[in-house]
């Protein structure tokens, strides 16, 4: 049974540097996670996390600005076009809307958003999107972008099922992270139990959002079978068809993401 954790950020995570990468990989291997996304959050990160990870067989890149860190640093598509050449990136982002925080930063998130939308579909990779307090915004830029065209996926999905459902017509899958195990999302828990399996995602975004039963420690991608073990229960179904199928659709969606 193999597990993909289809979003973390190991160059976040604590233990990589108290302990080693090759330490927190192994506790991921020997948990049967197959594969891992590495996703990147600003531009000026992102050759100091290539070169943390080095070039392994089971860890792939993402490369875009985070919705959040705008105010640290600016949308560069020169930037942006340039690093997403390189063959280890599979994938544009993570990138998208966040109105939680800094009002004063809508209208730049929009500009950034707007043109991972466009490097994503010249270059043929999928989006990782991340969303919060703008639905409306996020599915009416994802459609005026043509994003089908490169097709993505929402993740540590916390939205609603109407949100999934025109998602899904974009051709976009849906991710889970360990909040569905928590005792606070009865709604997620909803949503999960509607969801199509074959367009599902499971993954950590570690090192935040650590599932119960490891809920107050890192969290990293050893513990992406406890979201497979919740899906599961959900839908009915053994943690080894939740494995399996989830597996599936991360190469699906990431094609360059070779098993």
């Amino acid at each position: 049974m193999q597990f993909v954790d289809s979003h973390c950020h190991l160059d976040r995570i604590k233990a990589v540097a108290t302990e080693g990468i090759d330490a927190v990989l192994g506790r991921a291997n020997s948990a049967g996670v197959e594969h891992m996304l590495c996703v990147n959050v600003t531009l000026a990160e992102y050759p100091k996390m290539r070169a943390l990870v080095g070039n392994r067989d089971n860890v792939s890149f993402s490369c875009g600005v985070h919705s959040l860190y705008m105010k640290d640093e600016s949308y560069s598509a020169e930037t942006l076009r340039e690093l997403v050449q390189d063959e280890k990136v599979v994938a544009v982002g993570e990138t998208g809307l966040d109105y939680y925080y800094d009002k004063e930063f809508h209208k730049a998130q929009q500009e950034s958003f707007a043109g991972h939308i466009e490097i994503a579909c010249e270059v043929n990779k999928p989006l990782i999107i991340h969303t919060r307090d703008a639905r409306a915004d996020t599915i009416a830029m994802l459609r005026e972008g043509r994003a089908e065209r490169c097709r993505g996926v929402l993740h540590c999905f916390t939205e609603s099922l109407e949100m999934a459902e025109q998602a899904l017509d974009l051709g976009f899958y849906i991710s889970i992270s360990g909040i569905v195990t928590f005792a606070s999302a009865n709604e997620l828990r909803e949503v999960v139990e509607y969801l199509p399996l074959d367009r599902i995602l499971i993954e950590t975004d570690s090192p935040w959002l650590a599932p119960v039963p490891h809920r107050g420690k890192e969290n990293e991608p050893a513990y992406v079978t406890e979201v497979a073990r919740c899906i599961a229960a959900l839908k009915k179904c053994t943690v080894s068809e939740v494995a399996e199928k989830t597996r599936q659709n991360f190469y699906e969606l990431f094609s360059l993401a070779k098993p």
